[in-house]
């Protein structure tokens, strides 16, 4: 275990344990003053990507039009309420990923997942740039059988204009949502609260049309 590579996904047999107390988390939203944590008010979906760093990516999802609220976690694994340093060391099995929640009327899931598809790079297997790891692996966690749907029938769409442009093919995990942890308090709208942190997005810069 001391020598498995980064970018080797670890058995449920030899993920840490974790823990049963929660994460605390904010009551509001840094840069919106919404609630970090639900219910959410009537009408209002949610939804779970992971897209490399989740400092950059939160950014990049709450300042979209009819997105509610953000918050940094971890999802996709097997250790419960587990902790940065614990993803970090990829023996969690999770990826950094954000929850967003967001009125439809406002901006659909499809728009939502056409800034997912186009402000990352989705062929690049287990890392984003120099972020190299498990935990930032391209994924997409849906909440219900709509979303998976909405999900697969993109990425084969955005596949296809990758492979136009000359990438790879597609390596992004779309599976149902098991859990979803809050990261630690200090993580949450982490670019607001230190503008000069370093977190960008290694976009492709190939666009693709999502209904």
């Amino acid at each position: 275990m001391l020598f498995r590579p980064k970018t080797n996904m670890v058995s449920e047999a030899d993920a840490l344990s974790g823990r049963t107390d929660r994460m605390p988390v904010p009551e509001t939203h840094f840069v919106n003053g919404h609630p970090l944590q639900g219910p959410w008010p009537d009408g209002m979906q949610t939804a779970v990507f992971g897209l490399g760093c989740f400092w950059g990516a939160e950014k990049m999802f709450w300042q979209l039009p009819g997105v509610y609220s953000t918050a940094a976690g971890y999802a996709g694994g097997y250790t419960p309420n587990p902790t940065y340093e614990e993803t970090c060391s990829g023996r969690t099995g999770h990826a950094e990923v954000v929850l967003v929640v967001f009125d439809p009327a406002l901006i659909t899931y499809g728009q939502l997942l056409k800034a997912f598809w186009e402000d990352h790079d989705p062929s690049q297997s287990m890392r984003q740039g120099n972020d190299v790891g498990t935990q930032y692996r391209s994924a997409i966690y849906t909440v219900d059988d709509e979303q998976q749907t909405v999900a697969e029938a993109t990425r084969k769409t955005y596949g296809e204009a990758l492979r136009d442009a000359g990438y790879g093919d597609i390596t992004t995990e779309i599976a149902p949502l098991g859990a979803f942890y809050y990261a630690e308090p200090y993580h949450q709208q982490y670019l607001a609260k230190n503008p000069g942190g370093y977190c960008p997005l290694h976009s492709t810069g190939v666009s693709c049309s999502v209904a």
